[in-house]
């Protein structure tokens, strides 16, 4: 393992693009969803078909194959990304499709009741997904959206590629360098799992702190 504690400044650069694109993809990812979730059950038939068609072509496609889209893809039309851009697109566009059901489902848990008795106090619409709908249907979301931000963080591998140097293809070039694998792969398998366990502490607070509110 000496060859990892001496590479391990490199293997933490890679590990902070990791978090990076993690962090970046869902932020986009949540905007998305919430949008999508939104079309599906508020919009007009014409909205809610092109949500729905969104859904079900990022679900039935592989995620890899939108990297590839994305990067190799729409440069034939004149549409070129950097590796680092085309990652932040190509991962937001595919967690927004999965939240977006995620986001659906806790939105329709809440009782219509809900709805109905905040109208009649004068909420419009609007105010009334914003303040009474939205926060009871996010400590239903919680636990699913954190077990796909967990995913999220390991599909990050597949970045690599696109010649994006995070943590998996960092530990690639260093066996590329030194032609030893074993220890490497164990180094960045722990990187890994460090980080989830961090997350999904994280999203464990987030969700008791959210039950004790509602």
């Amino acid at each position: 393992m000496e060859l990892v504690f001496n590479n391990v400044n490199f293997l933490l650069t890679g590990a902070y693009y990791t978090l990076l694109i993690t962090i970046i993809s869902m932020f986009f990812g949540f905007i998305i969803a919430l949008i999508v979730a939104i079309a599906r059950l508020k919009g007009n038939w014409l909205v809610r078909n092109v949500a729905r068609g969104y859904v079900s072509i990022i679900r039935g496609t592989p995620i890899l194959v939108q990297i590839f889209i994305v990067y190799y893809g729409l440069p034939d039309f004149g549409i070129t990304f950097g590796p680092l851009t085309a990652a932040y697109i190509s991962l937001s566009i595919n967690i927004g499709a999965y939240l977006s059901e995620t986001f659906r489902g806790a939105i329709l848990s809440v009782s219509k009741g809900q709805t109905e008795a905040a109208l009649s106090l004068g909420l419009s619409q609007w105010q009334t997904m914003v303040k009474v709908i939205l926060p009871q249907a996010a400590r239903v979301a919680i636990p699913p959206m954190g077990n796909t931000f967990i995913g999220m963080l390991k599909e990050t591998s597949l970045v690599s590629v696109v010649t994006v140097t995070e943590l998996l293809r960092s530990a690639q070039l260093l066996i590329a360098q030194y032609y030893i694998a074993m220890p490497f792969y164990i180094a960045i398998g722990l990187m890994y799992w460090i980080m989830s366990m961090v997350f999904s502490g994280i999203l464990n607070r987030v969700e008791t702190k959210l039950s004790k509110a509602y």
